[in-house]
């Protein structure tokens, strides 16, 4: 196997430069993660990219194969220019897009939703098949796990007691382990529970122990009934859909709900399912709860899903109880969704300066060439299922977004949070937006819709029910239409556009039902962005710690890295300075604005500037100080409710619980650690030194996560 030194991958970078790709130096860190990540190689480990220009070159020409031939040349070329200027597909299209001599078994999808979890042995074992099947292709998948009936709940035919979701889970999380462990890529999860499933306080609390669902993220499905409960300080019923045993026996307390998936239930004549009520707690105890977990623990997340069903372009055809693991993409049953962001730096013009400017010409330009990029990326997904194959064909799904908002402010001296940044931040997404509709229908007209805004639909009393409008023209139950008008007429989403554009829908269809998601854009950012902030984010510090998965090593490594303004400033503004050195962060104007900088509302004031056009979902962290005060900690979730954001996630360094990947140098050097020695004597070690333990170095916080979460024992 070929080693690659760092000096060849610092030479090639080199020619990139020479070329005018990139003024400001890539730093090491970056051209690591391309070089473990997105550089192809073939299987002994010898690479095919040279460089990244090659990366470039070898997605280009895989995503213009599904151009006429004779166009081809041209599009790869368009392409290229614009994975130069700041185009950057998301992770599994850069690792394996072109890549099939190599990696026959892998996929150009990052986000897919698992079937809906049947209430059943056969069904729950054929999920984690066809789960294990995803996630070996290299996809992230999420899953709801509220359609499990509760811990002690009969289960007929076997005359015993289910043990609940939590144990069905666990079976979930040790196969991703397991897939994960093989392939070297730790796998992604999401797991997300409905607030009146009887064992939501189980769910709630299930991280507290130590090394359980680490292959998950967790996420609680919130509705406004549930948050107006909480507002008025009233009970909240826990509940589940009533077997016929229970209804019989008279026993049971029996209420009718709503309930959104379709089974054997019992239906009253509404079509609302018969279900047990299990009990009735105080809703701010249940908002307590969850509130002091994702305190101190940074989960359950918080998904509002009323908001994402009411949004969801696809209204008239899916209900959507699960996301993605990061969130920024709500799918339905067997959804799946490419992805893609654009670095907005690669816009700025003379930054640091009085004239600073952002290109905005440029700008629609890279969104539309990259929408005709994504859109092709359909054509090569290479999900392992049928359903997911056909879900994502019939519909088109991709998730354009940005990354390095926070960078981008700062070079055009904005302070991120502050009233200009939010003008700024919805004109991003707006134009994002108004620039892919008119491209899904250019490429509608050129290629064909959306084979679902062709089809028929039956309008139902309850279409009518949530879009009275339609009634008011001339629709009536029973009434066929077609579904580009359902999307562009009657999407709440939609409704912002002038009608111009959903009339162009109406008659002429487009390419795709979903065009905006922002991701967080991890590692892409940091290595293809050369760190630039992560998606909508602002720069986690200008320098800090990194902690990075390696195969075989049972801890994380802890790498240095430098946000891409203080590397830009430095080369543009200051080049004598050692970047990141005390006295040089001392000297940075006010503008160099980091997350610890930005107050949870600004957080979520950021968030809900773009979510108005965004028309899936977006990932953001509020980040907050350890000492950050717990009632106004609560304050953030209930503004992000009453603002109309579709989730909402915080992160507040808790040592204790767990590390997180992004860690300043400053929380580990104030964090003690304590160790126990064979002999009982206990060494105490701050978080940033290093220790050697098990022929390794690690640094002590990265070594107390991974002995307190079991890893020595689990591999």
């Amino acid at each position: 196997m070929q080693k690659i030194s760092r000096l060849e991958l610092i030479d090639d970078q080199m020619d990139l430069q020479a070329s005018g790709l990139d003024l400001v130096p890539m730093q090491n860190t970056s051209l690591d993660i391309w070089d473990t990540k997105y550089r192809l190689k073939t299987k002994d480990g010898m690479p095919v990219d040279r460089n990244i220009q090659e990366t470039y070159e070898r997605v280009a020409e895989a995503l213009a194969g599904s151009e006429k031939e004779e166009r081809q040349e041209y599009w790869r070329e368009r392409f290229i220019w614009a994975l130069q200027n700041g185009a950057i597909p998301a992770g599994r299209i850069v690792s394996n897009a072109g890549a099939i001599e190599h990696k026959p078994a892998t996929s150009t999808i990052n986000c897919t939703v698992s079937c809906t979890v049947p209430d059943s042995m056969a069904g729950i074992l054929e999920s984690v098949r066809e789960a294990g099947l995803t996630l070996k292709a290299g996809c992230g998948i999420g899953y709801e796990f509220s359609t499990l009936r509760p811990k002690g709940a009969l289960v007929t035919g076997a005359g015993a007691q289910t043990s609940g979701p939590l144990s069905f889970m666990d079976i979930f999380d040790a196969m991703c382990f397991t897939v994960s462990s093989a392939g070297g890529r730790r796998g992604a999860q999401m797991a997300t529970f409905d607030i009146s499933h009887p064992d939501i306080s189980d769910f709630i609390r299930a991280k507290r122990e130590d090394g359980r669902l680490r292959q998950f993220n967790l996420s609680c499905l919130i509705t406004d009934e549930f948050m107006k409960a909480v507002e008025e300080n009233s009970g909240w019923m826990l509940y589940f859909p009533a077997r016929q045993h229970e209804l019989e026996s008279g026993e049971c307390e029996i209420v009718y709900r709503n309930w959104a998936h379709d089974d054997q239930y019992i239906r009253d004549e509404e079509g609302r399912v018969a279900c047990r009520v299990y009990g009735t707690v105080p809703a701010q105890r249940l908002w307590n709860q969850i509130m002091n977990s994702t305190y101190d623990y940074a989960e359950p997340g918080f998904i509002l899903v009323d908001r994402i069903n009411e949004m969801n372009n696809n209204w008239f055809c899916e209900t959507i109880r699960a996301t993605n693991p990061c969130g920024e993409q709500p799918l339905p049953p067997y959804g799946a969704c490419l992805l893609g962001s654009v670095n907005l730096t690669k816009c700025v013009e003379l930054p640091f300066t009085d004239r600073a400017r952002f290109n905005w010409e440029k700008y629609r330009e890279l969104v539309s060439v990259f929408t005709r990029m994504l859109d092709n990326v359909v054509e090569i997904h290479g999900l392992p299922l049928d359903m997911q194959g056909d879900e994502i064909a019939r519909k088109r799904r991709h998730g354009m977004g940005f990354l390095g908002l926070g960078s981008t402010l700062t070079m055009l001296r904005m302070k991120y949070g502050e009233s200009d940044s939010l003008g700024f931040t919805e004109r991003i997404a707006r134009e994002m937006a108004e620039i892919g509709w008119r491209v899904g229908i250019e490429l509608a007209e050129e290629k064909g819709m959306a084979p679902i805004m062709d089809e028929d639909f039956v309008v139902t009393r309850q279409m009518l029910l949530q879009r009275p409008e339609m009634k008011d023209d001339g629709y009536q139950a029973g009434d066929r239409i077609k579904g580009r008008e359902l999307l562009g007429r009657y999407s709440r989403y939609m409704q912002k556009f002038p009608k111009s554009l959903q009339d162009e829908i109406v008659e002429k269809g487009c390419r795709y039902t979903h065009h905006t998601s922002i991701a967080p854009t991890g590692t892409i950012s940091l290595s293809l962005a050369n760190n630039a902030s992560n998606g909508i984010e602002p720069s986690f510090a200008h320098k800090y710690s990194r902690n990075v998965i390696r195969e075989g090593k049972k801890t994380k490594e802890s790498v240095d890295v430098f946000s891409y303004e203080l590397l830009a400033y430095r080369h543009f503004v200051n080049p004598r300075a050692e970047p990141g050195a005390k006295e040089e962060r001392n000297r940075l104007p006010d503008y160099f604005v980091a997350a610890d900088d930005v107050t949870p509302k600004q957080h979520v004031e950021i968030q809900a500037a773009a979510q108005k056009w965004v028309d899936s979902s977006i990932s953001k962290t509020a980040n907050v100080p350890t000492d950050f005060d717990f009632d106004d900690f609560k304050d953030i979730y209930m503004h992000a409710w009453k603002q109309g954001l579709k989730g909402c996630t915080t992160f507040r360094f808790n040592p204790e619980a767990f590390q997180g990947v992004l860690v300043k140098e400053q929380d580990l050097e104030n964090t003690v650690y304590q160790f126990t020695l064979d002999d009982g004597e206990i060494v105490e070690v701050k978080g940033n030194e290093t220790i050697e333990y098990d022929g390794e170095e690690h640094t002590a916080a990265n070594l107390f996560d991974a002995l307190k979460e079991g890893y020595y024992g689990r591999f």
